[in-house]
């Protein structure tokens, strides 16, 4: 999860960036923060996926094949 910090700093670029022009380092910075913010939303997706179970109205478990797959690797590491 990112840090309060962090979340802040890339609030406060996205506003500084509506009502001028960022300077080249803090572009780079923004572009970096919104990197590490897409990458942990992406793997606490993953790991709320890895949870669950698919199931059709008649009680059957019809999880796709992939996800069952990604779930038994977990449980091995």
């Amino acid at each position: 999860m990112l840090s309060k910090e962090k979340i802040t700093r890339i609030n406060e670029l996205a506003n500084k960036s509506k009502q001028q022009e960022l300077t080249d380092a803090e572009k780079k910075e923004q572009k970096n923060l919104r990197q590490e913010y897409l990458k942990n939303a992406r793997q606490s997706f993953k790991n709320q996926l890895k949870g669950v179970t698919v199931m059709d109205p008649a009680g059957n478990d019809v999880t796709p094949r992939k996800l069952r797959q990604m779930q038994k690797n977990e449980k091995k590491n």
